[in-house]
């Protein structure tokens, strides 16, 4: 057994209400599962989504915070392909109750990997969600192809900016759609080939000149609301839309009749483990390897230190550029 602190949600509201930091004891890992002492944890706008009882793969409180985290092996079941030391980063068991946001947490064992060399632990940490959320839209299910044209909106933020890297390891030319001139600042240290502020410029106009009329071929959306629908305008003939999230409040509103005439295709993206292993398995090979090329890094923004949790999961509704990660215990 194991025993250390961990954030847990107590009821919906508030998170300084909401959220609660607890003692907890964590037993000998199931099978699929690894337990590693945590170091680093990824957050986003899905915190405030638990918080406020509006995700909709949760139950009832209690409990615990943190889809991704990075640490230490400290327990392995019997046949795992980990061993006890691993510097490991990956998805949290946050579906069955365990998250990230403690002094330990259970990995999926599917959905991890070995910390590449050129990582810090910040990198590791927020490094999982989005680029494994980011592959299941570019390559499994609405694949971008080379040479394509790839509009991204909300391109600073911890889910955009891992599509903008690995759209361009991908071969396509980036239109990055953000709020400020220092958030597309970002994205070009990042690789957009091109920066839309959505708040200043016509964005249909806009994205017209930048493609000499064509459209774009695919929109990576995980903003949803007007901005989405906007944006739609802007797909070309046989163009598709992934919709990754909702971080405006609301999903993409759809026309059907509009897809129809343009042949357009709206596609869902949900970052399930492939069910076959070595398939997932190979999933997180390519991304290793895309790390260690140097081709694709965790996009980190903001650190916070354990004890600011509750203002972290607050921030999270209008965060600044980049990956959130919070600090949980020194390297």
């Amino acid at each position: 057994m194991f025993s250390g602190r961990a954030w847990r949600v107590v009821n919906f509201g508030e998170p300084r209400r909401a959220v609660e930091l607890q003692e907890l004891t964590w037993a000998e890992p199931s099978p699929g599962q690894v337990l590693i002492r945590v170091r680093t944890a990824g957050a986003g706008y899905p915190d405030s989504m638990m918080v406020a009882g509006q995700f909709p793969l949760l139950g009832q409180p209690p409990f615990g915070l943190g889809e991704e985290a990075a640490g230490e092996v400290v327990a392995v079941p019997p046949g795992s392909r980990f061993a006890v030391g691993d510097q490991v980063t990956g998805i949290t068991a946050f579906l069955e109750g365990w998250g990230g946001y403690a002094d330990y947490v259970y990995l999926r064992e599917g959905s991890m990997m070995r910390i590449p060399s050129r990582m810090t632990d910040e990198q590791a940490g927020g490094f999982p969600i989005g680029f494994r959320t980011a592959y299941a839209g570019l390559v499994e299910r609405a694949p971008v192809e080379a040479g394509q044209t790839l509009l991204v909106l909300g391109a600073a933020g911890s889910s955009g900016a891992t599509a903008l890297q690995l759209g361009k390891a991908l071969g396509a030319t980036v239109i990055a759609v953000a709020g400020s001139p220092e958030k597309l600042e970002f994205c070009a240290r990042y690789g957009a080939d091109h920066g839309v502020n959505y708040r200043t410029d016509d964005l249909t106009a806009r994205i017209s000149q930048l493609t000499d009329g064509r459209g774009v071929n695919l929109i990576y959306d995980p903003v949803g609301g007007a901005t989405a629908a906007t944006a739609m305008k802007s797909l070309a003939r046989n163009g598709r839309i992934a919709m990754i999230g909702v971080s405006s409040g609301a999903p993409a509103p759809l026309d059907s009749m509009d897809m129809l005439l343009r042949n357009v295709s709206a596609i869902g993206v949900l970052a399930q483990p492939n069910d076959t292993p070595a398939v997932e398995a190979t999933v997180w090979r390519h991304l290793a390897g895309m790390i260690e090329q140097g081709a694709i890094s965790t996009p980190v923004g903001r650190v916070y230190g354990f004890d600011e949790v509750p203002q972290m999961i607050a921030d999270q509704t209008a965060p600044g550029a980049g990956k959130v990660v919070l600090r949980v215990a020194a390297a």
